[in-house]
């Protein structure tokens, strides 16, 4: 299968994979190797991938694996495990930099420090629109819009736009409510919108604001208070005095905010500050922005993979490649700032070319910064202890609560509990409409967002619970117990073989029928195994539902467990139930088992609850124009496309709805009616 690396020049020369059926002879396959840059893979057995690195000359680097010297522990638990080497030719290294980078992200190597972030970064956008709208925004950018950021959370994209509210009045409400306004908004109200959408201010005036607010938001804070002074002075002398108290207030305001913000520099400086700790054989590395010389909050980052688990000694020797391996996962996507403050060492030619591509134009690094700058690193090393010591102190009593819940079931054979898997299901629905079953899972002593999935449930009873859990086992594991049928069954009491890498099946919206279970850590390919606990949020009745399914999959029953509620339905009362006839247990509130499977069984709830009422709501939207009429489908595909949703037809007056074409004065009178 070919590979190649986005913004490449040119494809990569692949080489032929070595014969399979010669033993691997690292001295020979090395001296094979060219003296080029590209990307090596070390794969294993099963076709597992290992580990990937770019190399400036692949002979030499390769090499390094076999000669004998000393290697970090856990290259040399990798190296134990190699049973063959493939290797990409590039054109040059920061072209093997992005090859390695996007084989990274999507293979996933056991032994790469992989940065994962579920979540893209937060905008403030300022919108196109004649009398510009300020708003909270994740997503694609386009050149309609102008957009500031990235912000590293959303506290502070919503915090800045307080601040615009505030200090320039500008609008906030969306564009089908602002053209269908008759009187201004409780914002106008309280001195926080000045009201274009009735007219209340000017259009230069609502310009000036805006174009102030772009200012400010650029960095240029003293220029426009010198403007506020001025216009607030002016007024004054003309006697307009309202005016001039309003500006003096708004100049005190955006005071305010400046005193408050104790890093701002009167400049227009964008930076990010890149800080890393190493402590109890973690690393976090925190990310701190400054955008128009404000600085903006951090992020603290934590691998996922490969240097999560290694001792203080050899993290603090690998720490290039930490931060090499965030730098080049991190601003592969994001915004990347002419000045990078960076706690560690100096980085390869190789990343500051990947950097000065991604921006196009120069970017500078400064690994001993002075004067404000350095305030700003050393405030990022202090946050990325914090977060770190918070983390450990989590992942602590996380550990404490998964060993006490295998402890429970029987499943602690007094080894590392990281790969004790459980999923948890739970149905939802509103008197039987929109139902839907959710699936969460929990491995390596923490949820695995990624590994969610939701199931649309048909063609059962409306309200009929057990026919929804029934449904949503079958589609999880019917296709994992036909794969068991094909390899035969697992050796008895082999306590690794109902632990998969990860599980991925049954997609929202997928259809009854059985999706595939495959182990994706490695790309492997090989068959996922039955998670080591089953959860049912329900007593009796769904766990014999679910102990049917499984008894007709040929799965064991051993691994479902039921969470009644207690008397009152208050937590802390519930009753653990088993499948396979064991004597319920009841934890007790005390208990740390419980409260793990409270974790869960509450995760799977919110993940249920929030898909349904997403359903429900897309029903509801349409079903509401459905059943007006005379309001068909082109007609009501017109008024969609004018008021851009229900909301904004519900906002529309008779006079809008009956402009819209098809629409009769009788027909929107109707609609209208309808809708209030």
């Amino acid at each position: 299968m070919a590979e190649s690396a986005a913004r490449e020049p040119k494809q990569p020369e692949r080489q032929e994979q070595p014969d399979r059926a010669e033993p691997f002879d690292p001295r020979r396959f090395v001296a094979q190797l060219p003296n080029r840059p590209g990307v090596y893979r070390m794969i294993g057995a099963g076709d597992v991938l290992l580990y990937v690195g770019k190399a400036r000359d692949l002979k030499k680097r390769v090499g390094s694996y076999f000669n004998k010297g000393t290697h970090s522990p856990r290259i040399a638990h990798m190296i134990e495990r190699i049973e063959r080497v493939e290797y990409t030719v590039t054109g040059s290294e920061a072209e093997a930099l992005l090859l390695e980078n996007n084989l990274i992200k999507t293979a996933a190597p056991r032994y790469n420090i992989l940065f994962r972030d579920d979540k893209s970064y937060p905008y403030l956008k300022v919108s196109g629109h004649r009398y510009p709208r300020i708003a909270y925004y994740r997503g694609a950018v386009d050149r309609r819009n102008r957009y500031f950021g990235p912000f590293p959370n959303a506290w502070a994209v919503k915090e800045s736009i307080q601040v615009l509210q505030k200090v320039f009045r500008l609008r906030t409400c969306e564009d089908t409510v602002f053209a269908n306004r008759s009187r201004p908004c409780l914002l106008y109200q309280i001195e926080r919108c000045s009201g274009p959408c009735v007219g209340l201010v000017s259009d230069d005036d609502y310009a000036a604001d805006v174009s102030a607010a772009l200012r400010f938001l650029g960095g240029d804070h003293q220029q426009v208070l010198a403007e506020i002074e001025a216009r607030m002075l002016a007024a004054a002398e003309e006697l307009r005095f309202e005016e001039a108290a309003a500006l003096r207030d708004r100049m005190s305001a955006l005071s305010r905010v400046l005193h408050q913000q104790a890093m701002e520099t009167g400049g227009d400086t964008d930076a990010d500050i890149v800080a890393t700790v190493v402590r109890g054989g973690r690393v976090c590395v925190n990310l701190a922005m400054v955008r128009g010389g404000r600085h903006l909050g951090d992020k603290a980052f934590f691998p996922v993979r490969g240097a999560g688990e290694s001792d203080d000694a050899e993290l603090g020797d690998g720490l290039a490649e930490v931060i090499e391996a965030f730098v080049v996962q991190h601003y592969d996507e994001a915004f990347v700032p002419p000045v990078l403050i960076v706690d560690g060492p100096k980085p390869d030619a190789a990343v500051l070319e990947f950097l000065q591509q991604r921006a196009g134009r120069q970017v500078s690094w400064i690994r001993q910064p002075q004067g404000q700058r350095r305030k700003w690193l050393d405030m990022a090393i202090e946050n990325a202890g914090l977060a770190l010591a918070r983390a450990l102190a989590e992942e602590g009593s996380q550990k404490a609560r998964t060993r006490a819940l295998a402890q429970l079931l029987g499943l602690d054979d007094g080894g590392d509990l990281g790969a004790l898997r459980i999923e948890c299901f739970d149905i939802s629905h509103t008197m039987g409409e929109a139902t839907q079953a959710s699936c969460v899972v929990y491995q390596d002593h923490a949820m695995r967002p990624s590994e969610y999935r939701r199931f649309n449930i048909g063609g059962i009873e409306p309200g009929d619970d057990y026919a929804a859990m029934r449904q949503v086992l079958r589609r999880r594991y019917e296709a994992l117990a036909a794969m068991d049928d094909e390899a035969g069954p697992d050796r008895p009491g082999d306590p690794q073989a109902n632990r998969p890498d990860q599980v991925a099946a049954g997609d929202e919206g997928a259809s009854p029928t059985a999706t595939a279970l495959t182990r994706t850590a490695g790309g492997s390919g090989k068959a996922a195994r039955l998670p080591d606990v089953v959860l049912i949020d329900g007593g009796k009745g769904q766990v014999e539902v679910a102990r049917q399914v499984f008894a007709e999959l040929g799965l064991d029953i051993g691994v479902l467990v039921g969470v009644a509620k207690g008397e009152g339905r208050r937590v802390g009362l519930e009753t653990l139930i088993f499948a396979d006839e064991r004597t319920p247990v009841a934890p007790g509130r005390e208990s740390a088992a419980l409260m793990l499977v409270a974790q869960i069984r509450d995760e799977a709830h919110r993940f249920a609850i929030t898909g349904m009422r997403s359903r429900r709501a897309k029903t509801h939207q349409h079903s509401r124009l459905e059943e007006i009429p005379g309001v068909g489908p082109k007609r009501r595909q017109r008024l969609l496309a004018r008021f851009g949703g229900l909301r904004g037809i519900m906002a529309a007056s008779v006079e809008d709805l009956a402009s819209v074409e098809g629409v009769s004065r009788g027909l929107a009178e109707e609609i209208y009616r309808r809708l209030h």
